[in-house]
């Protein structure tokens, strides 16, 4: 006898089928979803990983300062990278240290990064920029009795001129050039930083200092608060008789200190010149992590400004601008993601 078929029972194949393609399409959803989560969040070898040297500058300058709390936002941002910080002399001995491999990012002002490109130091072709930051803004500072009314009036007298390793020292000898003065003969140059110079003011044994940081330098105002003392002008005349010398001294502007950046050593603005900081690595560096640090320079700005004050004006529309210096590109990345 023929055996016979065993039929299913009404329904059951149309539910295997409608189950079937459940299965699937539950699939197809799992591996969008976790495409869509490797794409979206840093994991893996996507999130930057390692550690990082960032060479910062001189005690109670703003550099240091700045390198305080943008270590603290990229400890949040960046939670598998692990950043050390670095005291130095300034612009000149950053460069030094991220050329040469000791460094992976620092702050240097443009004539700094300019003049170590034009004499083509050690790694000058590797460096390369991540963000242009704020403004430094020069200050002549002096006793308030002091017969001190021009750069020129520095004839013969002790001044500091910041230490050997610093963007103050480039431009401390530039503006004594331009006021006709030989910085090595006609004053007598004492090569101290913002960390002692206004309390060798304050002893008498300065009669002027010069500086180049952000607005308010916090050394600069306290001892304006203690100490009586007073800043003196840098005219245009003089900028651009700088200007004239051409090079690296492009990148000098004539600007003005607001009358409230520090109130008890001001009658009002005082005319001054400024040069533009930018935050430098090289062409070492990973993008991803460049990218990453880049990103968290940007979005920290509020926060950080709340305490440096400069910081503030770190703006995303002229960030890109890091001349002399090529865009590094994990930077690139960055400011590609943000285009509106």
């Amino acid at each position: 006898m023929p055996a016979v078929p065993l039929l299913s029972s009404p329904g059951t194949g149309p539910r295997r089928a409608r189950r079937r393609r459940a299965l699937r399409l539950a699939a197809v959803l799992l591996a969008v979803g976790g495409l869509l989560l490797w794409w979206l969040l840093p994991l893996g070898q996507d999130q930057p990983s390692g550690r990082i040297t960032f060479s910062t500058g001189v005690r109670t300058g703003v550099y240091q300062r700045y390198g305080q709390l943008l270590k603290g936002a990229l400890d949040r941002e960046l939670p598998r990278v692990a950043t050390t910080l670095r005291d130095s002399e300034g612009s000149q001995q950053n460069l030094a240290r991220v050329a040469s491999g000791e460094a992976d990012f620092t702050i240097a002002t443009a004539d700094a990064v300019a003049t170590y490109l034009q004499e083509e130091r050690p790694g000058a072709g590797e460096l390369r920029g991540c963000t242009r930051l704020y403004d430094d803004y020069v200050q002549l500072v002096v006793a308030k009795g002091s017969p001190v009314r021009t750069a020129a009036d520095l004839r013969g007298l002790r001044v500091g001129v910041g230490q050997e390793g610093s963007g103050v020292r480039l431009l401390a000898d530039r503006l004594l050039d331009a006021a006709g003065l030989d910085p090595s003969q006609d004053v007598r140059p004492v090569p101290a930083g913002i960390d002692t110079m206004p309390k060798l003011l304050e002893q008498g044994r300065l009669d002027a200092f010069f500086w180049s940081g952000g607005l308010p330098t916090s050394a600069v105002l306290r001892l304006s608060e203690r100490f009586p003392v007073r800043l003196v002008p840098l005219d245009r005349e003089l900028v651009d008789r700088v200007h004239a010398e051409g090079g690296p001294s492009r990148y000098y502007r004539s600007a003005v200190i607001p009358a409230d950046a520090y109130p008890a050593a001001q009658d009002g603005p005082v005319q001054t010149v400024a040069v533009a900081n930018l935050l430098v690595t090289t062409g070492r560096v990973d993008a991803a992590l460049t990218e990453g640090v880049t990103r968290t320079v940007i979005g920290s700005r509020d926060r950080v400004g709340r305490e440096v004050h400069p910081a503030q004006v770190v703006d995303l529309r002229t960030a890109i601008y890091t001349d002399p210096l090529p865009l590094h590109e994990g930077a690139r990345r960055y400011y590609r993601s943000v285009k509106p």
